[in-house]
């Protein structure tokens, strides 16, 4: 595992630079409360674990490994965590307040990835949402899009 974790960093996030740790911690970061939010409901299938790597792939403009790779380093750093301050301080420090909407939209995506909204998903949102300062005006109308795009797609 130690040997997946080193390529992934040699060879495709390229960790010279102290600014690219720092983009690669966000991206960890990112990618922990994705997972998060996969387990909230004490159920993980596979259209969710598809979700989260899309996301992650369409988010940060990853090949389809490193995502994987993303994942297991960020389901590490989930594993260790003692709470989400670690994760929700990083996305405090380096998103703007757009980007920090469009991760509270990723965390609807995958709490509606099964068509349920279970109370202990929907808890997590809040409570990311209010970790990062997103109004909650904007978690509402995010999870008011997320709700009508999967209406629209079960159809």
């Amino acid at each position: 595992m130690i040997e997946k974790i080193k390529m992934f960093f040699n060879e495709h996030m390229k960790l010279s630079a102290p600014d690219q740790l720092s983009t690669d911690n966000l991206r960890i970061a990112c990618a922990a409360l994705l997972l998060e939010m996969m387990t909230m409901d004490d159920r993980i299938d596979s259209n969710e674990q598809q979700a989260v790597l899309s996301l992650l792939t369409d988010q940060f403009a990853l090949t389809s490994e490193q995502a994987n790779t993303l994942v297991d380093l960020a389901s590490q750093e989930r594993d260790q965590a003692t709470d989400y301050y670690q994760f929700t301080s990083l996305i405090n420090k380096q998103y703007t307040q757009d980007q920090k909407k469009q991760l509270i939209e990723s965390l609807w995506k995958i709490a509606y990835v099964d068509g349920v909204l279970d109370m202990n998903e929907e808890y997590l949102v809040r409570k990311i949402a209010d970790l990062l300062y997103v109004p909650h005006v904007d978690l509402i109308m995010t999870k008011l899009r997320v709700q009508e795009s999967n209406n629209k797609s079960s159809r």
